[in-house]
């Protein structure tokens, strides 16, 4: 909400991934027509409490959730209000769901005015997001929902926006900044503005000189909101540069940040016997879709055209690839189509398929960090998953012992045989 005092610390290289979070509303809600769908008892917890929109309810209880996440209960009745918010909540618990539903409640449309402008630094993140605006849109036919990201004839969204201008626009800082500079994309009317995954573009430099740019074109009086898995000391004062008194949300124990439901074990071998022994888990695991991650394209590539040989049924995405490519190969990978995914760490964050249960690191990530974010992809929203790591070098057991003193978790050996309904969800 307020001014942005510049003097930037920081530097560091963008990585091509982001994180999100599938949105995991809960409202038992009372169907338009009066008759309950997927009715639990009402106590403090159902979504109904929140005083939303009708419609809003509706579209919750279309989409089969529960009960609103801890995230969802801390954050929506004073995001509803138009507070600000800065909030850091660990992988799957529903972060999104906080920003769309708060947004779409307080929107009022008016034709030609975009009223709410959601940033995050992925297109595979803003194509997400804009779905979940759509998803939960459905019984508000009046709300427009457009997305723009680089990759796109850049002449193809100045059409939209001439001909169907939008009320929510969801995109990544360069292509918004550009059609606003030509004065294609007018923000002079957006009353909330979003940060997803906010740690990742204010910590890049030249992306956060975007986003203040882009900042300064919107009106002084307005709702500001960031979101984040990971929000280190020093970035949380450049968060509140954008804000007036935020209400804040951490989850201070970094223990608290480790995945409610995942069973994470460890496999010690060398790098040529790694091939053999993913072939065998593959075949003796239970699994509805499993994603395995690579350190580089080519390994990406590799893996995925020997599992392919193989007979699994595997599809792979990469930053290599065309950003046409990768969005259609996650489109097919979330619709179930390939249940096997090998992919860099551009998945690592925000890609919100609800189907996998298992995640394996065929190479160790870099970080731990990395390690949060990647396992993450299992075991969303507090359903139970499964987390297998290859290690393989005195190198990954120094990355692997920093994951479980950081995060006070004891990931133990992967036992002969696995309970498969530790990790199933029944």
């Amino acid at each position: 909400m307020g001014d942005i005092k510049d003097g930037d610390t920081y530097q560091e290289e963008l990585l091509d991934y982001e994180e999100e979070e599938d949105a995991a509303p809960d409202a038992i809600a009372t169907k338009a027509d009066g008759s309950k769908k997927g009715y639990v008892g009402i106590h403090s917890s159902g979504f109904r409490d929140f005083l939303l929109k009708p419609e809003l309810l509706r579209a919750i209880v279309d989409s089969g959730f529960e009960h609103p996440s801890e995230v969802q209960h801390e954050c929506i009745p004073q995001a509803i209000l138009g507070m600000d918010v800065i909030c850091q909540a660990k992988s799957g618990m529903g972060k999104t769901a906080v920003f769309v539903l708060s947004t779409l409640q307080q929107i009022e449309p008016v034709s030609g005015q975009v009223a709410a402008l959601v940033l995050c630094h992925t297109r595979e993140l803003a194509y997400q997001i804009c779905h979940e605006f759509e998803r939960f849109s459905t019984y508000l036919p009046d709300i427009k929902v457009s997305v723009f990201y680089g990759g796109v004839n850049i002449r193809t969204h100045k059409d939209l926006l001439k001909n169907d201008s939008p009320h929510v626009v969801v995109g990544t800082p360069g292509r918004v900044l550009a059609l606003a500079r030509d004065k294609d994309l007018n923000l002079k009317s957006v009353r909330h503005f979003i940060l997803d995954e906010c740690d990742k573009m204010l910590d890049s430099l030249d992306m956060r000189r975007d986003v203040q740019e882009i900042f300064k074109l919107t009106p002084h009086d307005k709702q500001v909101m960031m979101f984040s898995a990971t929000l280190s000391k020093e970035i949380r004062p450049v968060c509140k540069r954008f804000m007036q008194d935020p209400m804040e949300i951490y989850v201070d124990d970094e223990a608290k940040l480790t995945l409610h439901g995942l069973v994470q074990h460890y496999i010690k071998l060398s790098e040529k016997e790694k091939n053999r022994k993913l072939n065998d888990l593959l075949d003796a695991l239970d699994f509805n879709q499993v994603v395995i991650f690579v350190k580089s394209v080519g390994r990406a590539a590799e893996l995925n055209k020997l599992l392919v040989e193989c007979n699994f049924p595997s599809i792979c995405i990469h930053s290599g690839m065309s950003q046409e490519e990768r969005l259609t190969r996650y489109k097919g990978f979330k619709e179930g189509h390939k249940r096997i995914l090998v992919a860099t760490d551009l998945v690592g964050r925000g890609i919100d398929i609800e189907r996998v249960n298992i995640v394996i690191n065929y190479d160790m990530p870099e970080t731990a960090d990395t390690y949060l974010h990647r396992v993450g992809r299992a075991g969303r929203f507090g359903t139970k998953g499964l987390a297998i790591t290859f290690v393989a070098s005195t190198e990954d057991s120094t990355v692997l012992n920093q994951v479980q003193e950081r995060f006070e978790v004891d990931i133990k050996e992967l036992p002969e045989q696995i309970d498969a309904t530790t990790y199933m969800p029944s």
